[in-house]
Parts: structure tokens; sequence; C-alpha cells
């Protein structure tokens, strides 16, 4: 583990059973702090060497992710030149 990250809290999370899927039940501060509820959409990533991250879903966010990837795409050649 990195010794540069900084734990403010950590929390176990129970895997659980929910008709055919798996699934885990987030406590009211988790909920609170997240600002999320039920039908919400939350965004999972994972973060290179250190695990996942959970967030609030921003489509706003997502939409500029998803035309930087479209430029990257489109423009891989030029972008891998000028990385050299």
């Amino acid at each position: 583990m990195c010794n540069n990250i900084r734990r403010v809290n950590d929390m176990e999370l129970k895997v659980r059973k929910f008709g055919n899927s798996l699934g885990v039940v987030l406590p009211k501060e988790v909920v609170s702090r997240l600002n999320t509820g039920d039908g919400k959409i939350l965004h999972l990533s994972e973060v290179a060497g250190e695990g996942y991250r959970i967030s609030p879903y921003d489509e706003e966010f997502q939409k500029k992710v998803a035309a930087a990837e479209d430029i990257m795409a489109r423009f891989s050649d030029a972008l891998h030149v000028l990385a050299k």
C-alpha cells in the first residue's frame, strides 16, 4: 500500500445476494455524502494501484469524458507523435 494515501474513514461493507445479483448496502452516512438515493446512479472507477472509487454520477462530466475519448480515438496517431 502506498504511504501517501490519507485514510479518513474506512468502512466494511458486506456483499449480499439480491435476487440473482450481488450488492452492498450503503450506510446512511455514505448515502448522504454521495448525495444519492434509491434509483440514482453511482459511478465506479478503477484507480491504478489503489482499487476502486465510487462517486456520484455526473452526467455533464460523463459527456466531457466521452468527447475526450472520441478525440483521443480519432487523433491517436497525432497524439502518439506529440507524446514523444
